[in-house]
């Protein structure tokens, strides 16, 4: 666990009154156990999801198609994860959030090692789109136990550790990958995310305590209906779902492509060289839990806006014609995503009071489905107008995000609950 997990270790838990089941609060051995849980899980989703990004450049040569054609290795299974986390909240609500969660953490390792043993790229591109089918029993349902264990006042940083697990994950992923492509070969790079998974999968099983505040039931299609249309006419939430979409969409596209600038001219990098190049994802980590914390105690519309902003500057950096400014663009790129995220989901999870699965389940459908349409649209823009275009049409998007950012300034906040 990153040292910020402990930084509020010294905050004493309420005492619930007798007969209620308490929240979880920070400074207690239950947070810290369904935070570990959870960057676990965190590490599991990205790692496995992400991890072909650097691999990108070696599909187009091993199999002979282009940048848009394998940038399909990510943007399927995004796109089937975004469909199927509006199934997975619902499915959760009849057998439970944890079984629902371990299932797809554990078949997405499962078929990420399958995938390393296909002999075609067809083949290997239906074990991606069933992964993408498993992974989305996890992340609407994190988000949903989240919002309902977690005191108000502790589920930001619970948030930002959760997605700081995204980051390390995303990091590990796409660094891991890339060394063992140098050395053996893509498929032994996915076998070994696979093994990695599977760890990832216990330690995620063995520190996740069931839901306290949750009873099964069975689901209604009126009723689910009902909750997706109560959360849609909510504008702060449609505009929360939209800047999902279009952070997520622009951050996956950079790290999608920039692979095959950084191993063209005029740099010329190796796979193991682009690899280590993403360590600068280590800036997630810290982003996602500071911005998190932060957030519980100034509010997230003074943060959100400035994330956003950061964000964009990162991306315009990457036009520029030097490696040193590029990284930089990438490690600002990556601070000011992972704390807009952060802000985002935690934002739903407070303002959605009811049905705050399907809440989650909305923002991750766009978050998601603007992953998979943009990551493969940039494909195409690289493929006939080169690297500059595409981050032309990046900031562009960005700048969108930015103008709705400013606009959430005067949302008006809904009440938690005590």
């Amino acid at each position: 666990m990153p040292p910020a997990a402990t930084a509020t270790a010294t905050v004493e838990p309420a005492t619930a009154p007798e007969g209620v089941t308490p929240f979880i609060e920070k400074g207690t051995a239950a947070f810290r156990r369904v935070n570990i849980a959870f960057f676990c899980a965190g590490f599991a989703t990205f790692a496995l999801l992400y991890c072909v990004q650097p691999l990108m450049p070696v599909f187009s040569a091993d199999f002979h198609i282009d940048p848009a054609a394998a940038s399909l290795s990510l943007s399927l299974p995004s796109l089937l994860v975004a469909a199927s986390l509006l199934v997975a909240g619902s499915v959760a609500e009849i057998f439970g959030r944890k079984p629902v969660m371990v299932a797809g953490v554990l078949a997405s390792a499962l078929l990420t090692i399958a995938g390393a043993l296909m002999p075609s790229w067809e083949g290997f591109l239906i074990m991606r789109a069933l992964q993408g089918l498993a992974l989305g029993g996890l992340p609407a349902v994190a988000m949903a136990y989240l919002g309902e264990e977690m005191h108000p006042r502790s589920l930001g940083l619970a948030m930002g550790l959760y997605i700081s697990g995204n980051a390390t994950g995303g990091m590990a992923g796409r660094v891991i990958t890339g060394l063992l492509a140098d050395y053996g070969g893509w498929r032994l790079a996915m076998l070994g995310m696979g093994i990695l998974g599977l760890a990832a999968a216990i330690l995620f099983i063995r520190n996740l305590a069931p839901s306290r505040h949750f009873t099964p039931r069975p689901v209604k299609f009126g009723a689910l209906m009902s909750n997706f249309g109560h959360h849609l006419r909510d504008h702060g939430l449609r505009w929360l779902f939209l800047e999902g979409a279009l952070l997520m969409g622009a951050f996956v596209t950079i790290y999608n492509y920039i692979g095959y600038r950084l191993m063209g001219a005029p740099f010329g990098l190796g796979q193991a060289q682009v690899g280590i190049i993403f360590t600068v994802y280590v800036v997630g980590i810290a982003s996602s839990t500071l911005v998190g914390n932060l957030a519980d105690r100034v509010g997230r519309p003074r943060l959100f806006w400035i994330t956003v902003l950061l964000a964009a500057i990162g991306v315009a950096l990457t036009a520029v014609e030097s490696l040193i400014a590029i990284v930089a663009g990438l490690i600002i790129v990556t601070f000011g995503f992972f704390a807009a995220h952060s802000l985002a989901s935690s934002w739903v999870g407070r303002r959605a009071l009811k049905a705050k699965a399907q809440a989650s389940a909305l923002y991750l459908f766009c978050y998601y489905a603007g992953s998979a349409l943009m990551g493969w649209a940039g494909g195409h823009v690289l493929e006939h107008w080169g690297w500059h275009a595409l981050v032309a049409t990046v900031t562009g998007s960005m700048l969108l995000a930015l103008v709705i950012a400013l606009g959430l300034l005067r949302l008006k906040p809904i009440a938690p609950p005590a």
